[in-house]
């Protein structure tokens, strides 16, 4: 018998698709599903929502809920992590604060000063979690989803030798659009995509095994695919290659569409998948779902027929039955570089295509990136490789220094100012930052 832990479970949505996805393959019917959240609540409704799908189909698989980190974890396969880390009372600083210096965030939970704080509070409860597993269940595996996806995998990476991949949807749901806009069957479409998590380049877009690219230009200069995603959009066109995760991510990470109200107004009032950068609108959103998620849960509970027991698409419970002994499946995921690009850091996370069966997993070499793309997730990692060494060594200097390169602040501050904004977001984080002794940069 299968143990697959949840923690951070009260994800109601990603729970109960992943329970379902989970159990229709033989080999995990009779899993041991645990789940672990800090808030009861929500644990509750976890666990309701997890039992009525076994219900639903009869399945033999034994389910658990607590609040006990550990015992969670004792003696667990897999465990596949989906927290937050405080709340909007904290985090909203993350995106104000900025703003105050022009630093206009559209979504602050990956990169930036935004994301870069939201990965110090993260940290130290995800290096908690993994060096938990080294104790509890030291030939677990850990499936990662919480964001910022690479400073996390990366920080863990660092700390411990449990197996870890991190996973996104963004590589899955971009190819996914791209066959649309070109009108073909996603089945019938073969790629390789590599980069950073959310910064991924598709190198390959084949259909039938032959080269759609150039299909992908024509629907991309149809005026009304072009306004679906302005800035990827902007970046395909110039860039000459597609990137993943939605323009409002992607307006973030670089120096283009975000420094000037001109350029914001042009690339990122539309086609973002999101509002426009404004702080008081993705707080209230954030609010508006954490204020509405029990009537959701209630109504959900309530139906006779509250979900299609038909397999979905997670990753997680494809790899889950490959280790298993299932069919290998090859995805992509957040991996230490072990040479794996080879004009990125070395040991940086990046996001590649992986393959896993019983044996494990296997990230696959892709050599180097063409150096217009690299260029940019150069910087990026760079960045990213100086906020995790700044977070496990205490030094908020070296936190500086990684906003002081980050693009699109670099773009609108000055190097005094960028300090002062950095100082000013200590502050306001000096609760939630356990591994920082000092505060000023």
């Amino acid at each position: 018998m299968t143990k697959i832990t949840f923690i951070g479970a009260g994800s109601l949505g990603f729970t109960r698709g992943l329970v379902r996805d989970l159990l229709t393959f033989p080999l995990l019917q009779d899993a041991t599903i645990t789940l672990m959240d800090i808030d009861q609540e929500r644990l509750d409704f976890a666990y309701a929502a997890s039992k009525r799908i076994i219900e639903m189909g009869n399945y033999p698989a034994k389910l658990e809920a607590t609040r006990d980190r550990a015992e969670a974890l004792k003696d667990a396969d897999a465990v596949v992590v989906t927290i937050l880390a405080n709340g909007v009372h904290i985090w909203r600083h993350d995106i104000e604060i900025p703003k105050k210096y022009g630093v206009d965030t559209n979504i602050g939970d990956t990169r930036g000063p935004s994301g870069i704080f939201r990965a110090l509070r993260t940290i130290p409860v995800m290096i908690d979690i993994i060096k938990d597993m080294e104790k509890y269940c030291p030939n677990a595996v850990m499936l990662n989803y919480t964001n910022p996806m690479v400073l996390l995998c990366r920080a863990m990476q660092r700390s411990s030798t449990i197996p870890l991949v991190g996973l996104c949807h963004s590589v899955q749901g971009t190819a996914e659009m791209l066959a649309e806009w070109i009108g073909a069957p996603m089945n019938e479409i073969t790629y390789t995509c590599a980069g950073i998590n959310h910064q991924a380049w598709f190198l390959k877009y084949d259909w039938n095994h032959k080269d759609a690219i150039p299909l992908i230009r024509e629907a991309v200069n149809k005026p009304e695919i072009y306004q679906k995603e302005l800035v990827r959009n902007e970046m395909f066109l110039h860039l000459d290659h597609y990137v993943t995760e939605s323009s409002g991510h992607n307006s973030e990470y670089n120096a283009w569409f975000r420094k000037r109200p001109d350029l914001i107004e042009k690339y990122c009032l539309h086609g973002t998948n999101w509002n426009p950068g404004e702080y008081s609108y993705i707080i209230s959103r954030y609010l508006e779902r954490e204020g509405a998620w029990r009537d959701e849960a209630k109504e959900w509970l309530a139906k006779d027929e509250p979900i299609s027991l038909k397999r979905g698409h997670e990753y997680a419970a494809y790899i889950l039955n490959a280790l298993k002994g299932g069919d290998t499946f090859s995805f992509n995921g957040n991996v230490r570089n072990t040479s794996l690009i080879t004009n990125l850091p070395q040991d940086a996370c990046v996001e590649v295509p992986v393959y896993v069966d019983r044996n494990g997993f296997r990230p696959v070499h892709i050599g180097n990136l063409p150096p217009q793309l690299a260029a940019l997730n150069q910087v990026n990692s760079m960045i990213e490789e100086m906020t995790v060494e700044g977070c496990l060594t205490g030094d908020p200097r070296m936190i500086f220094h990684a906003i002081l390169h980050d693009p699109l602040t670099a773009a609108v501050c000055s190097m005094a100012e960028i300090k002062s904004m950095v100082n000013e977001m200590f502050e306001k984080n000096r609760d939630y930052l356990p591994t920082f002794k000092h505060f000023t940069v």
